[in-house]
């Protein structure tokens, strides 16, 4: 089955800031496009948010909403590109982290990719939960209730993660799936 037109009428969050892994966030954003959903960037800062190439400066891209201005109850799921500043700066701001533990107090699809995961934890939304990110993270999830994994993509009851860019294949697969499924009951916060 194709995916255009799998997630038609479906509005999909991207929460990141400066520093993310660009191909974590423009992969994932043009295949949800592809299956028909709307896609807005949203962030912690207005403007544009810089994307990182692993160590290397990549493109500059346009915030949609700042974060204190976005409704979980306007997006059927939310996506986590990782990077390593990214997660670390959304995990220190207060509405991103607030923001992020609404969609699983709504049982909405979360996925999460390799830093991703740490604002996650941040959130408080990892306790009990199978999941995977970059390998750093894991004493981080462990410490947090979760139970790490080595895999390309884990997912646990609306909640997708995956390693790292190698997994992407797999990550938008499952993010697709999870966002076409909608809401998950046993989805906690």
């Amino acid at each position: 089955m194709s995916k255009n037109g799998k997630l038609k009428g479906k509005k999909i969050a991207f929460l990141a800031t400066d520093g993310f892994e660009q191909i974590e966030l423009t992969r994932p954003g043009d295949e949800i496009k592809e299956a028909g959903a709307d896609v807005e960037l949203i962030s912690i800062k207005t403007g544009k948010v810089q994307g990182m190439h692993h160590d290397k400066f990549g493109d500059k891209f346009p915030v949609d909403r700042k974060v204190m201005d976005a409704k979980v109850g306007d997006y059927d799921g939310l996506v986590l590109p990782g990077g390593v500043h990214n997660p670390d700066a959304l995990r220190m701001d207060e509405p991103a982290v607030a923001f992020v533990k609404e969609f699983f107090k709504q049982h909405k699809p979360v996925a999460a990719i390799c830093h991703g995961p740490w604002t996650l934890v941040e959130a408080g939304v990892v306790d009990g939960r199978e999941m995977t990110s970059w390998p750093s993270l894991r004493t981080d999830i462990i410490n947090a209730g979760g139970s790490w994994v080595d895999r390309e993509v884990v997912v646990d009851e609306g909640l997708v993660t995956s390693r790292n860019p190698d997994d992407l294949d797999a990550f938008c697969a499952k993010a697709i799936e999870e966002f076409c499924e909608g809401k998950h009951a046993e989805q906690r916060a």
